[in-house]
């Protein structure tokens, strides 16, 4: 990322605090990545002991791990191991995996056993704290050899630095981190005791709701509230903590006062919202309810506090985290003494929640009949990424399809280190792509943020910006929820790339300044599975990529089709692929068009089809009257086949080519195939 400054350009007091809060989200988001995905693990720990310990619905020693045996040895059971080994373990690999994939996950794991041995206390905090540091750490090690292992010593090096690592960090945990960690849940369990005794937990409520409608509650909750329950769940069976957030009560207030006493589309949406809130356990959906009208924090705080003092006047908690929180999750997870203290909770949250709502609305003049659009966009811009829920509930897409979603998805987050360009099979049209985006974007002076592309199957919520094909947009969103996500159907001269760029540099400040050098990074690496566009890295076999005979100045297609049979007949003629190479070109072709623009098609087989390459070749077909792609205009239609990642710089240079509009005029003046090979030739460099 671009990290140049200019002296003359100060940041104002919003901007800071709007990018301290990004910081924050993002920190959240970090520590909630690690643990959201092993909610489940929690779970089945929170049923196992739910039935199986001592004081259990169905107590069984062997699985609850009380009593002995037939020789007199004590049961291990599954209860202690579980949330002692196999929790922490799962929250370490996760975080590095987050940080370094599988390699940062096995090292961290490894690194957290120090810390889980060298303490008498379940490691969560540990846990989040040595996974991702020692992956952070193996990635600079790593970075130190890049490229500099001679060949066939790779694996033996990457090994054993792993192993050395690792073992190093395990023991750092050990002596060092352990007790640190343990001194700081010893303090935390101290603080929350001290409040407890002293009546006053529900005092949180005042940090807890504001910090939800602002987004800001993952660090709290799945940084603080989950670790510190856990261990009190351990402990003593159950834990008031995980109710704190989880309460489903405030938000079911402010949406059925709404429901009463709305106005407009927030009293007609109401209703509706509040069953996803209570039952689905999506508690979002009412975050735009509160934007609409600020005062209703007030509600949600007064609803939290008497959730929170009721849970501790009937000694009320759940035996692990409730997520989502649904009040289904809520009651699954509460243990049998906390049923009727859990319930009167909620519902006194509730009643609160909507006597404080009904107030404020009944007072205020526009009895919330505010635009709920507007307060659902400004909730996505806290959030930093887009609500299909409550998108869905307003009736708007949460897509950014249009000149002018784009550009305000794209003003919004922080700075963008990676942008990657997505398509079906990560290859022949998100390559092009991505050389496209990152010429303009290298060119700006931004040569250290990463443009790479990759296949919708392998997207992974870590990118800052994903573009992809309009008809590929409803399979990507879900995959990348924390990015901007942009559409095109121009692959080759869209004017959404100008708005990136244009993002880039609002979002990452000044640029490079002319004639520095650009980083490293912008020689692109793989990106989730897909591979990014190299400008030298073909591997070439030596064999002319382009030749004479592949290229036909007046092709004979009247469509799309006939135009993919005709540029793979060539193909198939220079013995370069098989029939069924071709046969994929329109599979390909029916899954997403290969259209570029600046008049130029490029079909290419399916991800499938590779086994069909014999080598590596283009062929090349002119239609001097325009042919009609599937409702695009095209001149050039160019066949492509690559055997291993040839395909990826070859499609590099023909971006180049096409990306320039002097080559695209001389191209389109040209009347020979000498002169079109000559133009083309890079592609044989």
């Amino acid at each position: 990322m671009a990290t140049a400054t200019t002296t003359q350009t100060t940041p104002s007091a919003g901007g800071r605090s709007t990018a301290a809060r990004a910081h924050v989200q993002r920190f959240g988001t970090f520590l909630s990545g690690m643990i959201m995905p092993n909610i489940g693990a929690f779970i089945a720990w929170g049923l196992i002991t739910a039935f199986f310990i001592e004081a259990g619905f169905t107590p069984f020693g062997p699985l609850g791990g009380f009593g002995e045996n037939a020789e007199g040895e004590p049961y291990t059971g599954l209860v202690g191991p579980m949330i002692t080994y196999l929790l922490p373990l799962l929250i370490a690999y996760t975080g590095g995996r987050m940080v370094y994939d599988v390699r940062g996950g096995v090292v961290g794991a490894i690194a957290t056993m120090g810390v889980i041995v060298g303490t008498d206390i379940p490691m969560f905090i540990g846990a989040m704290l040595m996974g991702p540091l020692t992956a952070w750490v193996m990635k600079k090690v790593d970075s130190i050899w890049d490229g500099k292992i001679k060949p066939g010593f790779e694996m033996l090096v990457n090994n054993f630095s792993a192993g050395i690592l690792a073992a190093a960090m395990a023991i750092f945990g050990f002596f060092l981190v352990g007790p640190a960690v343990l001194a700081f849940s010893n303090a935390a369990a101290a603080a929350v005791d001290f409040l407890v005794t002293r009546g006053l937990l529900p005092l949180t409520s005042i940090l807890i709701e504001p910090a939800k409608v602002l987004f800001l509650n993952n660090a709290i909750n799945h940084g603080i509230l989950t670790p510190l329950g856990t261990a009190q769940a351990l402990e003593q069976g159950k834990s008031i903590l995980f109710l704190l957030e989880a309460n489903p009560g405030p938000g079911l207030g402010i949406l059925l006062a709404y429901t009463f006493f709305g106005r407009g589309a927030a009293r007609a949406s109401a209703p509706g919202a509040a069953l996803i809130h209570f039952v689905g356990g999506i508690h979002e959906i009412y975050f735009p309810y509160v934007l609409m009208k600020p005062a209703l924090i007030l509600a949600a705080i007064a609803g939290g506090m008497t959730g929170i003092f009721t849970l501790t006047l009937f000694d009320a908690g759940l035996r692990a985290p409730a997520a989502p929180g649904s009040i289904i999750a809520v009651f699954a997870q509460a243990t049998t003494d906390s049923y009727v203290g859990v319930a009167i909770a909620v519902t006194a949250a509730t009643a609160v929640s909507f006597l404080v709502a009904s107030v404020i609305l009944k007072a205020s003049k526009d009895k919330g009949e505010g635009d709920l659009t507007e307060a659902t966009s400004r909730m996505e811009t806290m959030k930093g990424k887009k609500s299909s829920v409550a998108s869905a509930m307003v009736g708007t897409s949460g897509g950014a399809d249009t000149g002018g979603d784009t550009a305000r998805e794209l003003a919004d987050g922080g700075p963008v280190e990676r942008i990657v360009f997505a398509c079906d099979a990560g290859m022949g049209s998100s390559a092009m792509g991505a050389s496209v985006l990152r010429n303009k974007v290298k060119a700006a002076g931004f040569g250290d943020v990463k443009v790479t592309n990759a296949a919708i199957a392998n997207l992974t919520d870590d990118f800052d910006i994903v573009v992809t094909h309009q008809d590929l947009a409803t399979r990507a969103r879900p995959k990348v929820p924390s990015a901007s996500v942009v559409t095109v159907d121009n692959f080759m001269g869209s004017p959404r790339y100008d708005e990136i760029v244009e993002a880039v540099q609002q979002r990452n400040g000044a640029a490079v300044p002319a004639g520095g050098a650009p980083s490293a990074a912008t020689a692109g690496g793989a990106a989730a599975g897909g591979d990014a566009v190299a400008e030298d890295d073909a591997g070439r076999s030596g064999e002319a990529i382009l030749t004479r005979d592949r290229i036909v100045m007046d092709g004979g297609a009247q469509n799309a089709e006939q135009a993919i049979d005709e540029a793979g007949g060539l193909l198939v003629a220079a013995g370069a692929v098989t029939d069924e190479y071709v046969v994929s070109m329109h599979e390909r072709e029916r899954s997403v068009s290969t259209f570029m623009g600046n008049g130029l098609a490029i079909p290419h087989g399916t991800n499938q089809a590779k086994d069909s390459i014999r080598s590596s070749a283009l062929s090349v077909v002119k239609y001097p009257e325009g042919l009609d792609w599937n409702g695009k205009p095209v001149t050039w239609v160019i066949g492509i086949a690559g055997r291993d990642n040839e395909h990826l710089a070859i499609l590099s240079r023909v971006a180049k080519i096409f990306g320039n509009k002097e080559k695209v005029r001389q191209l389109d003046e040209a009347t020979t195939s000498d002169e079109v090979l000559e133009l083309l030739g890079k592609v044989n460099d």
